[in-house]
C-alpha cells in the first residue's frame, strides 16, 4: 500500500502536458537547426580538439545552472507581459546568423546561437525573469572555438610567458639553461614549447570551471570575482611549473622525461593542481569571512529536484512571443535552407609547383615544410623556395601560402605566431613603403622585421595579399574577407613572406636594396599564383 502511495505521489507532481505550448517549443528548436547548421558542424570538430575536448560538458553545466535558478525562484507568472524585448533579440541572433552564413564564418553562426537562447530565454520569461537566466547562457560561450587568429596570438603569448617563467624555475633548481624564443636550450638537449604547450588545453576548461565555482560559490561578490579572476594567471602559473618541472627532469634523466606517457601524466597531474587550489582558494576567503563555513556548505551542490523541475517543459504555456520567435527562426531557416547553392567557381590559378625556378640571374629551389608545420598552416597550395645568384652576397627565401577560401575554420596567420617557434625573436616590426617596380602592384606598404637567433639576423618583409589589396594588419584582413565575400563572392587570399640574412659585413640597408631587387624580379610573375 505504501508503494502504491508514493507511486500515485509522482504521478500527482508530474506536469500536466499541454500539447500546444510543448509543440511550440519543439517546432522553435527544431526549427533552428538549418541557420545555425554550419555553427554545430564547427562546435563538433572543434571539440575533437584537445583544447576543446571539454566543449561537450558546457551545455550540460549550463543546463544544470538553469536548473538551479528555477529552483530558487517562485514559479513563473502565468500572466507575462514583457516578451517583446525576447522577440527582438531573437531577431537580431538571426540576422547575425544569416550574415555568418552568407560569409561562411562558422564563428559568427555560433555566437548568434548564443545570441538566440538569450532570446528564447526572455520570450517564454518575459524580460522582468529572464534576464536572471542569462547566466547559463553566457556559461554557453565556453564551448565556443576561439577565431583563429585570436587563438593564435594567445597561443604564442601564453608560449613566451610560460617558456620565460619555466627557464626562471629551472635556473632557479641550479641548472644552466638559455632561452630563445620559445626554445628552452639545455646544453645536450633543447625543447620547443610548443603549441601544445602553451597552456590553452587547460585554460578554457579552467575558465569553464572557475565561472561554475563563482555561481556555485555562497559568498560575497568580491570573493566570486576573485575565484573567477584567479584561473588565468593560475593556469599560465602551474603551465610554467610544468614546463619548468620537465625541464629539471630532461637534465636529470634525459630527453625521455620530455615525451611520451610521462608528459600527458604531467599535463592532468597540473589540471587537478589547478583545480584543488581553486577549492584552497575558496576555503581561504571563506575564513576571511565574518561567518566562515565549511566548504561543503560554501559550494551549492544540491541537485534536489531538479528533475521535477526539468519535465515542467511538458507544460510550457503557449504565448503569442514563443510562436512568433518560432515562426520567425522557421521562417528565416527554412528561406536559407531552400535557396539554391551557389556556383563554386574554383580560382583561376597556376599552382605553385609552376613557379619559375630561374628568376633573371637567381637560381631558386624549393623544400616542403614539416607535415606538422603544413598541418597547422592549412593552406590550400604554398611556395617555400630559396634563391641565390652566382657571386651575390646572401640568399633569399620566398615564402607564399594561399588558401582559396579564408571563412570555414582556414586562413591566414601572421608570421609573428611563427617566428618564434624555430626560436627567432623579433628585433623590431615597423610598417615599410616598398617600390618593386611591378606595374600591377605600384608602391605598396610590408612588414618589415628584423628577427634574431644568437648572433644571426635577418631581415623579413611580409604582407597579406588580399583579392588586389596588400594589407599588414592580420585583423584588417579577416574583416575584408568578410566584407569580400559578401561584395565579391571571393574570400581567397595568401601570406607573401620574403627574408634574407644580414650578413655580419653589411647593413640593413644592404638587406633592403637585396629583397627589393629580387622583388622586382618576383613579384611579376605572381598574379598566375596568387589572382589579383
Amino acid at each position: 500500500m505504501a508503494d502504491t502511495r508514493a507511486f500515485s505521489a509522482i504521478f500527482r507532481d508530474f506536469p500536466t502536458i499541454n500539447p500546444a505550448g510543448l509543440a511550440w517549443f519543439l517546432l522553435l528548436l527544431a526549427g533552428s537547426v538549418p541557420i545555425f547548421w554550419i555553427g554545430l558542424v564547427s562546435l563538433g570538430q572543434a571539440w575533437t580538439t584537445p583544447e576543446y575536448s571539454h566543449g561537450p560538458l558546457i551545455p550540460v553545466i549550463s543546463l544544470y545552472l538553469f536548473l538551479r535558478e528555477m529552483r530558487g525562484m517562485p514559479p513563473p507568472d502565468p500572466n507575462v507581459t514583457d516578451r517583446w524585448p525576447g522577440i527582438i533579440v531573437v531577431c537580431l541572433a538571426l540576422m547575425l546568423a544569416v550574415f555568418g552564413n552568407l560569409t561562411r564564418i562558422p564563428d559568427i553562426v555560433t555566437y548568434a546561437m548564443i545570441v538566440w537562447v538569450g532570446g528564447v530565454v526572455l520570450a517564454i520569461f518575459g524580460w522582468k525573469r529572464g534576464r536572471y537566466h542569462q547566466l547559463p547562457v553566457i556559461h554557453l560561450v565556453f564551448m565556443l572555438p576561439l577565431p583563429q587568429f585570436l587563438y593564435w596570438k594567445l597561443t604564442i603569448f601564453l608560449q613566451w610567458v610560460s617558456s620565460a617563467i619555466g627557464v626562471w624555475l629551472v635556473d632557479l633548481a641550479g641548472v644552466t639553461v638559455f632561452l630563445e624564443g620559445n626554445v628552452i636550450d639545455l646544453g645536450v638537449y633543447k625543447l620547443q614549447v610548443a603549441e601544445a604547450c602553451s597552456g590553452l588545453r587547460y585554460l578554457f576548461p579552467i575558465l569553464s570551471f572557475s565561472y561554475l565555482f563563482a555561481l556555485l560559490y555562497r559568498g560575497p561578490i568580491w570573493h566570486k570575482l576573485v575565484l573567477l579572476l584567479a584561473a588565468v594567471p593560475l593556469t599560465i602559473l602551474m603551465n610554467s611549473v610544468r614546463i619548468g618541472v620537465i625541464g629539471i627532469l630532461v637534465d636529470s634523466y634525459g630527453i625521455e622525461a620530455a615525451e611520451g606517457f610521462l608528459h600527458f601524466f604531467e599535463g592532468w597531474v597540473i589540471f587537478l593542481c589547478c583545480i584543488a587550489i581553486l577549492f584552497a582558494m575558496a576555503v581561504a576567503l571563506q575564513r576571511l569571512g565574518p561567518d566562515p563555513k565549511p566548504l561543503s556548505e560554501a559550494i551549492d551542490l544540491d541537485t534536489h529536484g531538479f528533475g521535477r523541475i526539468a519535465v515542467q517543459v511538458l507544460a510550457i504555456r503557449p504565448s503569442f512571443a514563443m510562436a512568433s520567435a518560432a515562426l520567425l527562426t522557421l521562417v528565416v531557416s527554412a528561406a536559407w535552407a531552400l535557396q539554391p547553392e551557389p556556383d563554386a567557381r574554383p580560382i583561376d590559378r597556376d599552382p605553385f609547383s609552376l613557379y619559375p625556378r630561374q628568376l633573371g640571374d637567381w637560381s631558386g629551389s624549393s623544400a616542403q615544410l614539416d607535415p606538422n608545420v603544413e598541418r597547422v598552416l592549412g593552406a590550400t597550395d604554398y611556395l617555400n623556395a630559396t634563391y641565390a645568384r652566382p657571386g651575390g652576397a646572401g640568399y633569399i627565401n620566398m615564402f607564399v601560402a594561399f588558401y582559396d577560401k579564408q571563412t570555414e575554420g582556414s586562413g591566414i596567420h601572421s608570421p609573428e605566431v611563427c617566428l618564434p617557434v624555430g626560436g627567432w625573436e623579433i628585433f623590431s616590426l615597423n610598417p615599410y613603403e616598398v617600390t618593386p617596380g611591378v606595374a600591377e602592384y605600384g608602391t605598396f606598404t610590408v612588414n618589415r622585421a628584423v628577427i634574431q637567433k644568437g648572433l644571426s639576423q635577418q631581415l623579413v618583409y611580409y604582407w597579406f595579399e588580399q583579392r588586389g589589396k596588400r594589407q599588414t594588419n592580420d585583423f584588417q584582413a579577416k574583416m575584408g574577407v568578410v566584407i569580400d565575400s559578401v561584395t565579391m563572392g571571393r574570400t581567397d587570399g595568401a601570406l607573401v613572406r620574403y627574408a634574407t640574412p644580414i650578413a655580419p659585413d653589411e647593413t640593413e640597408a644592404d638587406a633592403d636594396a637585396r629583397l627589393i631587387e629580387f622583388m622586382g624580379h618576383s613579384m611579376g610573375r605572381l598574379p598566375r599564383f596568387v589572382p589579383i
